[in-house]
């Protein structure tokens, strides 16, 4: 039997816990010291927290829509979104 070690993506804590499946398959885990969320594999690279921070920081540096989207081989609307909910989170 192999162990995989899992790492929290937010706080970086090896305690962490299985719960349960996306109604994709993907597999979910639960994070005891920060008690977040989140997946141990993406099926579209629009969705993993690098790509989303790679979206802010190359935005931030003046980058437009399409060089993201094309760049990152996501689409626009997956930049735009992105960025739109940035921008809601830093404003409440």
């Amino acid at each position: 039997m192999v162990k995989v070690s899992v790492s929290c993506i937010h706080c970086r804590s090896e305690a962490v816990v299985k719960m349960g499946r996306q109604v994709n398959g993907a597999s979910r885990c639960k994070c005891k010291s920060c008690g977040k969320t989140f997946q141990t594999t993406y099926k579209n690279n629009g969705t993993t927290p690098q790509t989303k921070q790679l979206i802010i920081k190359m935005s931030l540096n003046g980058s437009g829509i399409r060089d993201i989207s094309r760049i990152l081989r996501i689409s626009q609307n997956t930049v735009m979104t992105t960025l739109k909910k940035q921008k809601t989170s830093k404003q409440i």
